[in-house]
């Protein structure tokens, strides 16, 4: 995986591959190639960036053509894996990754097969190429070929002596750009806004075929698929604010697509795969005994959250540490702990700082979440998972945090699996879970306007206290920092059961308690708690779930999330905080997306 972009068209495809490519490179990637037939098949591959692929494409010109960016699951990053791959003269990009793809190359090398690479694609390429023998057709073989793949999928294929591109999707994103002087396809508008705004998105099962003046697409089961030709709305500019008042409320209401941009790779799988972490996750995830998470701020957060995935679904212990403290003590090495780090820039300097001490202990089973694919962090790290967020401008992180809580709960369900603690119905269950989350944010998306109502009663206040309970203690301390960061208003997050311990002394009627109260196995505990608030005159702000019984009234205000989540509810709960702090900011007048003494980047201790 990770990038494709497909075109035939009148003129030379050459530069609008490219160029779609380049606007794919913000979902991370180690190695570029394209196939273009002039007639015959021309391919070229490049590790390293799409500006190395492009210097050698110059000169070149054709009028049909695939292109990819990968980055790597099945093999190192290197010319040999990277895509297109071939078939005699048969070209194949794909993303997504095929759960079957060893028994399919061994049937294929028995056939007599040679494979050049260690990807899971090369197969797919193969396998097509067999069934042309018997069905001549690429669209009928293509169609025969697919139905034999377990795990998601979305390629692009086209051969010598044929003017079309057949594409197929299921799971990974796929859809189609129309224009009248050619057609394309691509794994997301952007790469296709220079050429066209005309798209249709494809559906799982659906297979498409392109000429230049005409296309057709049917499902899996070989029926007409009418779908609709949809103008897209996407920027050109990825970075540009469009009808949003500030970066950071775009990237807030972007959270659903970035978290089904992260979680792309699940698709129609059927089960985890460590490979989504790198290629040498098997065997590094398989000899870990524990969990050290490093990291900053708002990355801090979602590692505090992770800590209660990890040891509540793998049985692992783990440790989060703030990385700016912890390569200043004497700490224990470990060496078989898995050494998480977690970074939005993957720049930031007391990260890097945090894991290069850890490498030099001897705890070398280093794993990267990070939003920048070419970014140091990712550099230093033996694994890594990509957070497909995109660019995010705002200081105050939204986005980035939620998808960096959906990788962390990959990662915590995938070693639960690899230590036999996750069966496969509960599996299959916390799949669908994830599959729904973007769904499920932008339900609570549409809470902004009684969000915004609370909002004005923040204005005039100076202090603010944030409580949860559990794995939405976290949440509270992330919805605190994101008030403090950008409406100057001082506030602290605490577990409820801390209040008797100190905190209520604090309480009075002028100082708000925000409540993250999900309906969970803690909810009695934290309403005993918020009654400690409600008997000393305090006034109460719960974000509940529907289900959660909270009654309000004159000092207590109620807000019903649309639905309990279970265990990724961190991730719902945390994005009417992330509005509230926009909202009260806006109210105050401060500076929203460049609040006053912070950077995006921190690159210095």
């Amino acid at each position: 995986m990770c990038g494709i972009v497909a075109a035939v068209a009148q003129g030379n495809i050459v530069p609008v591959l490219i160029e779609g490519l380049r606007k794919l490179e913000y979902r991370g990637y180690d190695s570029a190639g394209i196939a273009v037939f002039k007639p015959d098949l021309l391919r070229l591959r490049s590790v390293g960036r799409v500006a190395d692929l492009a210097s050698q494409c110059e000169g070149v010109a054709a009028s049909q053509g695939i292109a990819h960016t990968r980055w790597a699951t099945h093999g190192v990053p290197s010319e040999r894996n990277a895509h297109p791959h071939v078939s005699g003269g048969l070209a194949v990009v794909h993303n997504g990754i095929i759960e079957n793809f060893l028994d399919i190359k061994q049937r294929l090398m028995a056939e007599g097969y040679a494979f050049t690479s260690d990807t899971d694609t090369e197969a797919v390429a193969h396998l097509i190429a067999h069934t042309l023998k018997t069905e001549p057709d690429l669209f009928a073989a293509v169609r025969q070929a697919t139905r034999q793949l377990v795990g998601a999928y979305a390629i692009a294929v086209s051969r010598e002596g044929e003017d079309r591109v057949v594409v197929a999707r299921h799971g990974a994103p796929l859809l189609l750009g129309i224009s009248d002087t050619g057609n394309y396809a691509a794994s997301d508008a952007s790469a296709l806004l220079q050429v066209t705004r005309s798209m249709i998105y494809l559906e799982d099962g659906d297979i498409a075929e392109l000429k230049r003046d005409s296309y057709r697409i049917v499902r899996a089961d070989g029926s007409a698929a009418l779908h609709s030709v949809v103008e897209s709305q996407l920027s050109a500019d990825a970075v540009e604010l469009g009808h949003y008042r500030h970066y950071m409320q775009k990237e807030i209401f972007e959270q659903p697509q970035a978290l089904a941009n992260t979680l792309e790779m699940l698709g129609g799988a059927q089960s985890l795969s460590p490979n989504i972490f790198g290629v040498d996750a098997p065997e590094i995830l398989g000899r870990i005994r524990s969990v050290l998470i490093l990291a900053c701020g708002t990355s801090y957060h979602s590692g505090l959250v992770a800590r209660y995935w990890i040891e509540q679904l793998a049985k692992l212990p783990c440790t989060v540490e703030i990385a700016s403290e912890y390569r200043y003590r004497d700490s224990v090495p470990a060496p078989d702990t898995l050494v998480v780090t977690i970074s939005q820039s993957g720049e930031t300097a007391d990260t890097l700082a945090a894991v290069k001490h850890a490498k030099a202990q001897g705890m070398t089973a280093t794993l990267a979440i990070c939003n920048v694919p070419e970014s140091a962090l990712i550099r230093e790290s033996a694994l890594k998972f990509l957070t497909r967020a995109g660019p995010e401008i705002g200081v105050a992180s939204t986005k980035a945090f939620t998808t960096q809580l959906a990788a962390l709960a990959l990662l915590a369900l995938t070693l639960a699996k690899q230590q036999g603690r996750l069966n496969a119905d509960e599996e299959a269950r916390q799949l669908t879970a994830l599959r729904h989350l973007p769904v499920a944010v932008q339900k609570v998306l549409v809470l902004e306007p009684e969000i915004r109502e609370w909002a004005e009663h923040f204005a005039n206040k100076h202090h603010a206290l944030f409580l949860g309970r559990g794995h939405h203690y976290p949440i509270a301390l992330e919805g605190a920092l994101k008030l403090k960061e950008i409406s100057y208003i001082h506030a602290e997050a605490y577990p409820a059961g801390e209040l008797k311990h100190g905190p209520l002394a604090l309480v009075d009627k002028d100082m708000p308690v925000i409540a993250v109260a999900p309906n969970d196995a803690l909810l009695e505990k934290l309403k005993s708690n918020l009654q400690e608030v409600k008997a000393r005159g305090g006034e109460l702000y719960v974000f509940a779930d529907k289900d959660s019984e909270f009654s309000p009234d004159i000092n207590v205000h109620v807000l019903r999330l649309p639905e309990h989540y279970g265990l990724l509810s961190p991730v719902l709960h945390v994005i009417p905080l992330q509005l509230l702090a926009y909202h009260a900011a806006l109210v105050k007048g401060t500076d929203v997306d460049k609040p006053r003494n912070l950077a995006k980047s921190v690159t210095v201790e």
